[in-house]
């Protein structure tokens, strides 16, 4: 009898020491995941502290701005530390927002079109260094050096030496991209390729035929092949078809003299799906801000990370831009995403807005950190959700160092 309980306890010591050398032998057996679940650590409580003041802060903050509906979801160490939905889909009806309702991200689709590129600019689909003449042979703008130099990071960081928001009138007035595409010759060049950051739309959706003409599949496809079915987003999707059949989304809701108003559905941007077509819940951003800020995630590997974070160009932004924030540094701008060197830490981030939707996204690599908030009724407060979160979250980090250090 003794002699198999030696066995049996032996025979446990060698599956703990499996699970912990090679977790993928067991990660589909029941007894893997019981020893994950023993050993799983709730990472939110190391910033506890923080997360309850900035929960006190925004439900002040949402009350005051008479916000409709929005919701926010802050993720740490590979874990939604908090997830909070408020409000309603739409003014004057019972329907709460819920972890799963969709919204309208805006320009926060350049931060996932980034990513994207990231990924297949790694697996050597497309890389970040093509010439787009290459892919798009009929792509032509005003002068023909330029026209040749024009490499797909360019596209992506606003760098193509267009002026800014070329055809912008064109997209709200939803002209499709294939028709807008042979007018770029039109529109002036202010520097060559690389060197002169100038927002764009359009340009940044030229990723779209580009990846079209590499892999035979549509923007969409392709965004749910790599991105939203390998990271977990359940709701997304990027068009309006999709958007406007889903039971469980937000509408868009307009300020006037009495508040907050609904105001109809509509399809604009959706001809730059790059830059402005990606629809999301809050549970698909906390699933987006796992993937890519956990340091060494399969997801999202160090590789494409570090091609995407690169800063590419010096962003000169008016002060307005980033009223909400305390001193910055730096401002720059990389592949789809604006970088930030804030309170001695590079900070990730983006905001997008169109009507009736606003939404937010930033993260802090180094600290494995990350916030989104999407809102069907725009106001300034969801501008300076992030910044306070951040602020909070820094100075408890700063202070648990110097504590540290004095331990020491």
């Amino acid at each position: 009898m003794k002699n198999y309980k030696y066995i049996l306890i032996i025979s446990i010591l060698i599956i703990i020491v499996i699970a912990f050398k090679f977790p993928f032998l067991l990660k589909t057996s029941g007894i893997g995941k019981k020893i994950n679940k023993i050993t799983e650590v709730n990472h939110a409580k190391e910033i506890q502290e923080v997360l309850t003041k900035f929960d006190s802060i925004y439900n002040i903050n949402v009350e005051q701005s008479g916000a409709v509906g929005g919701a926010v979801v802050i993720t740490y160490k590979g874990q939604v530390a908090l997830i909070k939905c408020f409000g309603v889909k739409k003014s004057g009806e019972n329907n709460p927002v819920d972890e799963h309702t969709v919204f309208r991200l805006a320009s926060v689709s350049k931060t996932i079109t980034g990513v994207l590129a990231g990924i297949l600019d790694e697996e050597n689909v497309i890389k970040l260094d093509d010439k787009v003449v290459d892919y798009l042979p009929e792509f032509k703008i005003k002068f023909p050096e330029n026209t040749k130099s024009v490499k797909v990071r360019h596209l992506l960081s606003h760098t193509s030496g267009l002026t800014p928001h070329a055809f912008d009138i064109m997209v709200e007035d939803k002209v499709p991209l294939e028709k807008i595409i042979p007018r770029l010759n039109e529109v002036e060049i202010v520097a060559p390729p690389g060197l002169h950051y100038a927002y764009q739309n359009v340009m940044f959706s030229l990723y779209d035929p580009v990846t079209k003409v590499k892999t035979k599949k549509s923007f969409q496809e392709i965004l749910k092949e790599k991105i939203f079915e390998p990271f977990g987003m359940k709701d997304a999707s990027s068009d309006f078809e999709s958007f406007e059949k889903n039971e469980n989304k937000a509408f868009p809701h307009v300020k006037n003299e009495k508040g907050f108003a609904p105001a109809r559905l509509n399809d604009r941007y959706y001809v730059t799906v790059p830059a402005a077509g990606v629809n999301a819940s809050i549970s698909d951003m906390g699933q987006f801000l796992i993937a890519i800020s956990v340091k060494d995630d399969d997801l999202f590997s160090e590789k494409a990370r570090k091609a995407v974070f690169a800063p590419q160009v010096e962003t000169v932004l008016k002060r307005t831009y980033y009223r909400n924030w305390d001193k910055i540094d730096s401002k720059h701008y990389a592949i789809g995403w604006r970088v930030l060197n804030y309170k001695n830490r590079i900070v990730a981030q983006h905001s997008g807005y169109v009507l009736g939707y606003q939404a937010e996204i930033a993260i802090c690599e180094d600290e494995e950190v990350g916030i989104a908030i999407l809102s069907n009724s725009p106001n300034s407060f969801f501008s300076e959700g992030v910044p306070a979160f951040l602020n909070l979250f820094f100075e408890h980090k700063n202070k648990q160092e110097q504590e540290k250090q004095i331990v020491l």
